[in-house]
């Protein structure tokens, strides 16, 4: 008879069997999942006053993560968006431990009945044709500095990259001449590939003529040779985006960040007539209900689609007072 494993063997399963060896998921998601459950192990030790390493399974109860995502929300600050991908690493700890400890299957059942919590969707903000031509002018091009960050904010523009792809690009991603494309081991490790445009494909050779880099080299390192990290990036970003500001004034209204060039490149592709699955194709979307976000934030196009609208001949009628049930319901 299999013996049951103890709680720190389960979760150090559930990360090098589950994670690592079957779902091979990236090291983004790795270090997500590993932050929420240090965070959670820090939440149970106060709260128990019990050492992770002697922590038992049975008390990763319903209640206790509840605890722990109120506690995100009221003592940490984090986002409703945040405590949700808590939630969503926390489930998946749980329908791993469903196979492995079948005996405990009311008290999983509980943790993986909890709901995410819903929260106000705000329109993305994208950039429009002068700012992108501001931001693109903004970096100093006598620079190695500036050489490198116009090439990465022009590739990204015209590919949408995450900032995961962009920062970990190689020299063996990229293919020139015929066909010019960019090779993108994706979220899910979903794999796809994004052409060049011609006038991008050159910017990008140049300064790849002077890096000069092995083929299993970043193209856009950081001045130690290293890759990038997030906040060099938006360090080197915020820069930019603070001299662009001077030249088109309407940027210092929005914020700027690396995702939002991301949503800069689908809405070019909304409004060059792209149907919404080839985009969701390009930018590598897990489903095309996520290319939805573009379409609702797209002002321009919907004005374009109210103009080809007959308007409705509009005459005054009657007023009737509503039914009394309907007056109550519409008072609530």
């Amino acid at each position: 008879m299999t013996a049951i494993p103890t709680f720190p063997t389960l979760l150090q399963r559930f990360f090098t069997q589950r994670l690592m060896q079957e779902k091979r998921v990236s090291a983004n998601t790795i270090s997500s999942y590993r932050d929420t459950f240090r965070l959670l192990l820090r939440f149970a030790q106060k709260r128990l006053r019990t050492a992770p390493d002697k922590l038992a399974f049975e008390k990763l109860d319903a209640p206790l993560i509840a605890g722990f995502l109120g506690d995100l929300e009221k003592q940490r600050g984090v986002t409703v968006r945040t405590r949700n991908l808590r939630l969503t690493a926390i489930r998946s700890f749980f329908r791993f431990a469903a196979y492995e400890m079948p005996t405990h299957s009311a008290q999983i059942q509980r943790v993986l009945a909890m709901p995410a919590k819903r929260f106000d969707r705000k329109l993305i903000d994208f950039l429009t044709r002068p700012e992108v031509d501001a931001l693109l002018a903004a970096p100093d091009m006598a620079t190695w500095t500036g050489r490198r960050d116009h090439a990465l904010l022009l590739t990204t523009l015209q590919t949408g990259l995450r900032l995961s792809e962009a920062t970990g690009l190689r020299r063996q991603d990229v293919t020139f001449g015929t066909g010019a494309h960019v090779e993108i081991l994706g979220k899910g490790r979903k794999q796809r590939a994004v052409p060049l445009c011609k006038p991008v494909a050159d910017v990008l050779a140049a300064w790849l003529d002077e890096l000069d880099p092995a083929p299993d080299e970043v193209i856009f390192p950081s001045a130690r040779g290293g890759r990038l990290s997030p906040d060099a990036v938006a360090g080197l970003l915020k820069k930019h985006v603070a001299v662009a500001s001077n030249a088109c004034p309407s940027l210092k209204q929005k914020h700027v960040t690396f995702h939002c060039l991301r949503h800069t490149t689908a809405m070019d592709l909304l409004h060059a007539g792209v149907e919404q699955t080839v985009i969701a194709l390009w930018l590598g979307h897990e489903s095309i209900e996520t290319t939805q976000i573009y379409l609702d934030a797209d002002l321009a196009l919907k004005e374009k689609i109210l103009a080809k609208t007959i308007p409705f001949d509009s005459k005054p009628g009657k007023f009737k007072p509503d039914d009394k049930l309907l007056a109550f319901l519409n008072r609530l």
